[in-house]
């Protein structure tokens, strides 16, 4: 089995009858992993499909394989990529990654001035973000929409949250902001730009000590001819 064998797709209205599934699994997984989850309804994860805000991996045979859905938050300016999900069947093919990384093109396509983050325990979904560009950061860049929090009362580690004033908890905040992403990608054209430049200074400096080169070889060439009669044979010891 390889990743040709899935389709990953954004959810429409067709994916909703898989919605009761998808949440038992992510609520199951959640459980046996023993971390925190904010638990989700089918009506909620449907009503992701419908908007357009999901997407859904789909073996070849119809089945369900994974799934991932975008929540925004601070009228828009924050994004969310939650809930990701695979299918324990299809595990270890490469779905997360795919999944991820077409959720955030989506998120990209829909909403591109937003900032886009995640809160997650676990370490190949760190790694998975961090390949996408996302980069570790504190709570408070998070957004402060208190509907997002409102979002963790059902995970098992609340408590822990609220006991720290929202400023830590089990999970890593992870950010991918597109102000910075774009500054970063200016200053690299910016170095590649003056890296070139030197290399050009280089080449033609080259190209000049060369061009010297040849001159004062042509004009020493010149000198001896001169002073040494044609046909002349070398003084012996000289």
């Amino acid at each position: 089995m390889t990743i040709s064998d899935f389709l990953i797709t954004p959810a429409t209205s067709a994916h909703l009858h898989y919605a009761e599934q998808i949440c038992e699994e992510m609520f199951e997984s959640a459980k046996a992993r023993g971390t925190g989850i904010a638990r989700r309804k089918p009506e909620y994860v449907a009503k992701k499909m419908d908007e357009g805000k999901a997407v859904i991996a789909l073996h070849k045979d119809g089945t369900w394989a994974g799934f991932c859905y975008i929540e925004t938050w601070g009228h828009g300016d924050y994004v969310a990529n939650s809930g990701l999900i695979v299918n324990p069947a299809f595990r270890k093919v490469g779905l997360a990654k795919a999944i991820k990384k077409r959720v955030f093109d989506l998120s990209r396509e829909k909403y591109p001035n937003s900032k886009i983050f995640g809160l997650t325990t676990g370490l190949a979904v760190m790694k998975i973000n961090s390949d996408l560009g996302y980069e570790p950061v504190t709570y408070s860049e998070l957004t402060q929409d208190e509907e997002f929090w409102k979002g963790c009362k059902s995970c098992i580690n609340y408590d822990i949250l609220m006991s720290k004033d929202r400023k830590n908890c089990m999970c890593t905040a992870m950010l991918w902001d597109p102000v910075e992403k774009e500054k970063e990608l200016k200053e690299k054209i910016q170095r590649k730009a003056e890296a070139k430049e030197r290399l050009d200074r280089i080449a033609k400096k080259q190209s000049l000590l060369k061009r010297i080169e040849a001159k004062l070889w042509k004009s020493t060439k010149k000198f001896v001819a001169s002073i040494i009669p044609v046909g002349a044979k070398p003084i012996k010891g000289y």
